[in-house]
């Protein structure tokens, strides 16, 4: 099968994959749910499923390209805002098909995206869960809160314009402070984020552990949220939790 990615390069296949390394951890969890059984390595940040048992490759932004050679796979699954382009060139320069999924700006995008993979490169029919997830998130309510949403601190960065994590949060009627800024993540300081008029601050685990006393002491007098950041970054399955999980920010 001669096939392109997201950006367009071309992905050859003999066959759908069985032997499959992936580097991102919602791709991970996509495939694993969708084809049980194929994937042979993973980051050491691929949480989900818990039960998934396969080798791990270490972690996105250095992963240890011998050992994904090693494993010998049809096919590595990356994307271009969490993993380099040098470690990508080298996997193709040994003869391994990569597949590159763009950084989605919409949870459409994402799901999309998503689809394309796995009924094109795995042949599979369309997943239950994400035609679910296409149906639970297809809607978006009016604004009824703005938030400041940091993913990292020292220095602080948070989300900017054209985000996942920005529409998924939009979509459940909180819109992102930020939104209209040039950079998808700005760097900010901290006194223009706590002078934004922001109603909300919404801190998720994960790039940045943010915890109950590593974040919300920064923003005093302004509600913190502390979430989970799968659910707010990861598309895949995970998104059938995620509007229960994270559904009460947009409630004020």
């Amino acid at each position: 099968m001669l096939l392109a990615d997201d950006l367009g390069e071309v992905v050859l296949l003999a066959e759908p994959p069985v032997r499959v390394v992936s580097l991102v951890p919602s791709l991970t969890e996509a495939v694993e749910v969708s084809a049980p059984g194929r994937l042979v390595g993973a980051t050491d940040h691929c949480t989900h499923p818990p039960e998934l048992d396969v080798t791990r490759v270490g972690g996105t932004k250095y992963p240890d390209v011998d050992r994904v050679l090693a494993l010998r796979p049809d096919l590595v699954l990356a994307n271009v805002e969490e993993n380099r382009p040098q470690d990508v060139d080298r996997l193709r320069a040994d003869g391994i098909a990569v597949w590159v999924m763009a950084a989605p700006a919409t949870v459409p995008q994402a799901l999309g995206s998503l689809r394309r993979l796995l009924t094109t490169a795995f042949a599979l029919p369309e997943p239950a869960w994400l035609v679910r997830a296409e149906r639970e998130w297809r809607d978006v309510p009016p604004v009824r809160v703005t938030a400041v949403v940091p993913v990292w601190r020292r220095p602080w960065i948070v989300l900017g314009r054209d985000t996942f994590a920005g529409d998924v949060l939009r979509r459940l009627g909180v819109a992102n402070a930020c939104a209209e800024h040039p950079e998808r993540y700005p760097r900010l300081p901290l006194a223009e984020l706590t002078a934004i008029g922001a109603d909300l601050v919404v801190l998720p685990d994960e790039p940045y552990a943010f915890t109950a006393d590593d974040g919300p002491e920064a923003f005093p007098g302004l509600r913190c949220a502390l979430v989970s950041g799968r659910h707010l970054t990861w598309y895949g399955p995970s998104l059938l939790r995620a509007r229960e999980e994270l559904g009460h920010l947009g409630r004020g």
